[in-house]
């Protein structure tokens, strides 16, 4: 799943590459990631692109509302115009390429990743730039809103403060809220932290020395001081790896990246134990025993049903 540093990367990218152009096409394929009829999908067709932002792991393309091109008096007067946007949440399979090479055939519906694709040209007319936003596997849930305002779509509206926005002491308020919840979900809960997924949660706390486990309202002072160093640090290098990388090979450049996450059985780069992993219904995550548990082995789905 794209988490905070790629979704930035991404905005970054496509304010570079695509500002200044309009979108010619907006063809949907599949029909029900898209989440919003009012207003229709169609409005942003012939619309100037303008920038990209970000909210949490969600992606905001923002156009201007006037398609007929007269938005220019408005940006020379320094006035920044009516915005549309077209907001994609990328789910967990979720991802965008972009391409110069703008395919000549139509996209159509199909079994096949494909769940949009934007065209976009120049002012002379001339088709420049596509992009094609795909889903990979059976289970879908990636989405596509287009608002007059960000905070329309429901899981904006409910995001707490962006990860990268907090201090320590901010960091304390949220992980008292969130009470004896164990650390890991504290911090990817989206509603309390926006933009941490399983990925990175594995990777601040290892950076932290700190378990999953932990309750999230008894944390000394120390280890959230040292929580909210693993969270700007883990974040913002990441964030640089992908702002180097192309988009479309944003997924490679995280995987490169994660020393704990997805490294099951491997050494731990800091002590060299085995990292271990807890299998939960829909996900895993891993951790380093001597690193972050004081040696205890965490309670692991697939082995308790054995030991039953």
């Amino acid at each position: 799943m794209p988490e905070l540093p790629e979704v930035q990367a991404l905005a970054d990218t496509l304010t570079d590459r695509l500002a200044g152009l309009r979108l010619a096409a907006l063809e949907v394929t599949a029909v029900s990631a898209l989440k919003t009829a009012d207003p229709p999908y169609t409005t942003i067709v012939g619309c100037r692109f303008v920038r990209a932002g970000r909210f949490g792991k969600f992606l905001a393309l923002g156009f201007d509302g006037n398609a007929a091109g007269t938005e220019g008096g408005r940006a020379e007067r320094g006035l920044t115009p009516h915005l549309t946007w077209l907001v994609i949440h990328l789910a967990r399979a979720g991802w965008l390429s972009l391409t110069d090479k703008v395919p000549s055939t139509p996209a159509r519906p199909g079994r096949g990743p494909l769940m949009a694709r934007l065209t976009f040209i120049n002012d002379d007319g001339e088709p420049v730039r596509a992009l094609s936003l795909t889903e990979a596997g059976t289970r879908k849930g990636a989405a596509l809103y287009v608002v007059h305002d960000p905070h329309d779509v429901p899981g904006i509206a409910a995001l707490g403060p962006d990860a990268l926005s907090l201090d320590a002491a901010g960091l304390a308020g949220v992980l008292t809220a969130a009470g004896g919840t164990r650390l890991k979900n504290a911090i990817r809960d989206q509603r309390a932290l926006a933009g941490i997924g399983n990925a990175y949660s594995d990777e601040i706390l290892h950076t932290a020395r700190l378990s999953p486990y932990a309750p999230a309202d008894a944390l000394t002072t120390d280890q959230v001081q040292a929580l909210a160093a693993a969270i700007h640090m883990v974040l913002t290098d990441a964030a640089a790896r992908a702002a180097a990388a192309n988009p479309t090979s944003l997924k490679a450049e995280k995987k490169s990246g994660l020393r704990i996450h997805n490294n099951t059985g491997r050494p731990c780069p800091d002590c060299g134990t085995a990292i271990a992993e807890v299998a939960l219904a829909d996900r895993s995550f891993q951790y380093c025993p001597t690193c972050q548990t004081g040696g205890k082995v965490l309670s692991d789905r697939r082995m308790s049903r054995l030991l039953k």
